[in-house]
């Protein structure tokens, strides 16, 4: 059954690629959100040396970039083959080296201790299996290396889903009672989580300041505004 959702999920984002860029939160088009993503990115990564950093479900390349442009050796794997191809195609017109290649988050085809950093942004509620991730996750990086995730909880007081999204798709209304994070989890969750997965110095941040940013934004845009909470969550592996 597990294979069924997967091959509904890569469907979907198959699907999505081409205009997924386009989509609203998929970009950074403001100073708000120029700002925003540079502190959270200040915050989370590890100082004073290049890493060895896993973008999973990389999509079409967003964290990869953000990456690359700090200096780090950046591989993204992502499960829609169209995703990849529209993250190489974008990695050719900037003329930067990532690594992109089509794989499972459940399941890297990374040797272990591989990563010194492994980051992920808006995956978890779309797997199937996301303790299994985790651990796959954690499995990839060095001792001392550090896990990422940006999520958010898209079903707290949000409102209906934006229409087009992923959760009111054809793909999803077929598999959503199959992902046990389908529509998100309270940060606190995901703190507990990685801190029951091994992890040390667990660590976490609201985000207010990217979800103004993106709010003002959708006023700016003439966008429906709607109010999603949004988080990272970090910690290390001993």
């Amino acid at each position: 059954m597990a294979d069924v959702v997967k091959q509904q999920v890569a469907a979907h984002w198959d699907r999505r690629a081409a205009g997924f860029d386009e989509d609203f939160g998929h970009s950074i088009r403001t100073a708000g959100e120029r700002a925003a993503w540079d502190r959270i990115l200040a915050l989370v990564l590890p100082r004073g040396r290049a890493l060895d950093a896993l973008d999973v479900g990389c999509g079409t390349g967003f964290l990869s970039f953000e990456l690359v442009v700090r200096g780090h050796r950046v591989s993204g794997v992502d499960f829609a083959p169209a995703m990849i191809a529209q993250a190489r195609r974008k990695a050719t017109a900037r003329a930067v080296s990532i690594r992109f290649e089509e794989g499972d988050a459940e399941q890297l085809r990374f040797a272990p201790a591989t990563f010194d950093l492994v980051i992920s942004r808006h995956l978890l509620w779309t797997l199937a299996h996301p303790e299994a991730a985790i651990d796959e996750w954690v499995r990839v990086l060095r001792p001392g290396g550090r896990l990422v995730i940006v999520d958010g909880q898209f079903d707290a007081g949000a409102g209906p889903p934006t229409p087009g999204s992923a959760r009111t798709s054809a793909e999803y209304a077929t598999i959503g009672d199959q992902l046990p994070f389908f529509g998100g989890r309270p940060r606190q969750e995901i703190v507990a989580l990685l801190t029951a997965h091994g992890l040390r110095s667990v660590a976490s941040d609201p985000l207010l300041d990217l979800v103004a940013a993106q709010e003002q934004r959708m006023i700016d845009e003439g966008c429906e505004r709607r109010t999603h909470r949004r988080y990272v969550v970090w910690g290390d592996v001993p």
